[in-house]
């Protein structure tokens, strides 16, 4: 049986249930990452018996599991854009907001679907955007692309806020730290694309960087969209 299945038991003597026991490690997490988070420290928060918690929630990966779902509630917009491209697009843009809001998402994202109500609103509502458009193996190659792309974007950029504070450079000062040697390496001839890159390329913030990634996965959705059939 899983956690979505089980029932809760009385919240005799102390008031408790898995909504506090979510938002207390949320909560925990926000502050310190996953790491932070375990039923003791949760039931400490709450000022509760750790082995309370377990008649709630049975294991660490179960709490995990909904934590996501409570994230996933924050994603889903409160309508269903009519356009396709639009509502895949909201669902990308508020995915990368809340987990910029919980970096911890970013170690959770991908794997095996998840199964709570929110999750399931989430795969139902991007499933609806393309539903009609395409036969189904289409459609659901479709929203696995834009699904992986919005996952390894976020990875990336949380991957770099976090490389921000553990070394207390920005993303300038490293780049002037790393400089001397970058230009050096340039200078060799053995990287002209590379090179081109660095010297001729735009450098862009995070955000202009995801939407464009973003809307040129949607484009090559759209052409296997429109692709007549075989």
């Amino acid at each position: 049986m899983t956690v979505w299945d089980r029932p809760e038991p009385p919240t005799q003597p102390v008031p408790l249930d898995r909504e506090g026991i979510v938002a207390a490690a949320i909560a925990l997490a926000d502050e310190g990452g996953l790491e932070a988070v375990s039923l003791r420290k949760v039931a400490a928060r709450l000022d509760a018996g750790p082995m309370r918690l377990y008649r709630y929630i049975s294991t660490k990966e179960e709490l995990f599991d909904l934590m996501v779902d409570e994230v996933h509630a924050e994603i889903l917009p409160a309508a269903q854009p009519g356009d396709w491209r639009e509502a895949l697009r909201t669902l990308a843009r508020r995915t990368r907001q809340a987990a910029l809001r919980h970096e911890w998402m970013a170690d959770l994202l991908g794997g095996r679907p998840t199964l709570g109500p929110n999750g399931l609103a989430l795969t139902e509502a991007r499933l609806a955007a393309l539903d009609g458009l395409a036969d189904i193996d289409t459609v659901m190659r479709a929203v696995e692309t834009v699904s992986a792309y919005v996952t390894g974007a976020i990875r990336r950029e949380i991957a770099n806020l976090r490389a921000e504070r553990a070394t207390g450079l920005s993303k300038r000062d490293w780049q002037r730290a790393s400089g001397p040697h970058v230009t050096r390496m340039l200078a060799t001839g053995r990287f002209p694309a590379l090179a081109k890159a660095v010297y001729d390329g735009t450098d862009v913030d995070a955000e202009t960087s995801f939407a464009t990634g973003l809307d040129w996965v949607l484009d090559a959705v759209a052409a296997k969209l429109t692709r007549p059939p075989a």
